[in-house]
C-alpha cells in the first residue's frame, strides 16, 4: 500500500481557495464500507509536528464521521492513509498605476489637451509562497487494494490563528470528502 502526498500541512493555515480532486475504484461496492483504522505508511516522511499531527488526525475523524464511517480497529473495513507534504512556489505580483492612456498633449479636436499616450508605471513584486497538499488514500482491506484517493492542495500561512488554521483544515477536508462515498453515474 503505497501513497503520495506532498506538500500542506493543511492545519498550518491557508489564504486561498483549496483546490481538490478524488478518484476511485468504480467496481468498489461503497455500501459496505462502514469502518475504518488508519494505517502507517513505511517509509512515508512527516513533516508534521506533533501537535500538527494530533489536529490533522481530528480533523480526519469528523470528516470521515460526518461520511457515515466509524473507527473499526482490526475488523475495520478500510485502511485509512494519508500523508502531507510542502513545497515553495514563487507568486509574482503586478501594480499598475496607470494605464497606456492617461491625460496630456496628445489626440483631441484641434490644438490643446486630449487624451494623449502619457503611460503609468508598472512594478512586479515576487514572493514565496507555501504550498501544501493533503492525499488521502483508503485501502479495501479484505482485497487490499486501493479504492478511494482524494486530494486536496492550499497555500498555508504558519504564522495564522490556530483556530482559523483548524477552521481551514475542516474545510479543506469538506472539499476534499465533497464526493465520497462515489455516487454511480446515471
Amino acid at each position: 500500500m503505497k501513497i503520495l502526498v506532498m506538500a500542506a500541512c493543511l492545519s498550518s493555515g491557508v489564504s486561498f481557495a483549496a483546490t481538490a480532486g478524488f478518484n476511485f475504484d468504480r467496481s468498489a461496492d461503497f455500501s459496505k464500507y462502514k469502518t475504518y483504522r488508519f494505517i502507517e505508511l513505511k517509509g512515508a516522511v512527516d513533516p508534521l509536528n506533533e501537535i500538527e499531527k494530533v489536529q490533522v488526525r481530528r480533523a480526519l475523524e469528523k470528516a470521515l464521521a460526518e461520511r457515515g464511517l466509524e473507527p473499526g480497529g482490526e475488523d475495520a473495513h478500510l485502511g485509512v492513509a494519508y500523508q502531507v507534504g510542502f513545497g515553495n512556489n514563487q507568486q509574482y505580483t503586478t501594480y499598475n498605476s496607470g494605464g497606456p492612456w492617461g491625460y496630456g498633449p496628445g489626440w483631441g479636436r484641434g490644438w490643446g489637451w486630449g487624451w494623449g499616450g502619457a503611460g503609468g508605471i508598472s512594478q512586479t513584486t515576487s514572493s514565496t509562497v507555501i504550498m501544501g497538499t493533503l492525499l488521502l488514500d483508503m485501502y479495501d482491506i479484505t482485497e487490499h487494494r486501493l479504492v478511494w484517493q482524494g486530494q486536496v492542495s492550499e497555500t498555508v500561512d504558519p504564522l495564522r490563528d490556530p483556530e482559523k488554521r483548524l477552521k481551514r483544515l475542516d474545510n479543506a477536508l469538506e472539499k476534499m470528502l465533497k464526493y465520497y462515498p462515489p455516487k454511480e453515474p446515471k
